[in-house]
């Protein structure tokens, strides 16, 4: 192996893939794409990235409907059809089919929380749980009724305005015959008890 990195340990028989290993040690990304502002490092990044401006999705699971637009994806998404759990909490032995899943599960070992409100004080262990903390920021109001003009933040919200259209009471008092479509009336009505 002729070509030698002289920052680090990296040994190559071209001379072009030592061209491309040495942007490991710069902030050089030639490659830019010529719909948005991204930038990489590699021609198969941009390739790659490009899927994200177009509705093809060209990996197919061979067992259901599953498409997507990374391989990679396609990879973790075949473990469900598995009985596979190979990630493993070393902490609990909890085990999980995703690698993604362990890593989001071993927040719960830690006081971490590194998923942080850029407006507010707030943070949280998980992405989606600051995303739907973000609606709090704005007037969105994404979850809408069919049946009115009805809207919410939150889709927990949602659900429970819609027994409003229906006769469902699914609240049942253990020491009566009281019904109610709320949780919270429930427990009121537990008072006179």
């Amino acid at each position: 192996r002729p070509y030698q990195c002289e920052l680090c340990e990296y040994t190559c028989n071209q001379s072009s893939s030592l061209k491309t290993h040495m942007r490991v040690h710069t902030e050089e990304r030639p490659y830019q794409c010529t719909l948005c502002e991204y930038t990489c490092k590699h021609a198969g990044s941009l390739k790659t990235h490009m899927l994200v401006h177009t509705e093809e999705r060209p990996y197919q699971c061979e067992l259901c409907d599953y498409t997507c637009k990374q391989s990679g994806h396609l990879k973790a998404h075949m473990v469900v059809h598995t009985e596979e759990r190979p990630y493993q909490c070393e902490i609990c032995e909890y085990t999980f089919k995703a690698q993604s899943n362990l890593k989001t599960h071993m927040l719960v070992h830690t006081e971490d929380k590194p998923y942080q409100c850029e407006l507010c004080e707030y943070s949280s262990k998980h992405p989606g749980s600051l995303k739907k903390h973000m609606l709090v920021h704005t007037e969105e109001r994404p979850y809408k009724c069919e049946l009115c003009e009805y809207t919410s933040k939150h889709s927990c919200n949602l659900k429970t305005h819609m027994l409003v259209h229906t006769e469902e009471r699914p609240y049942q008092c253990e020491l009566c015959e009281y019904t109610c479509k709320q949780s919270g009336n429930l427990k009121i009505h537990m008072l006179v008890h």
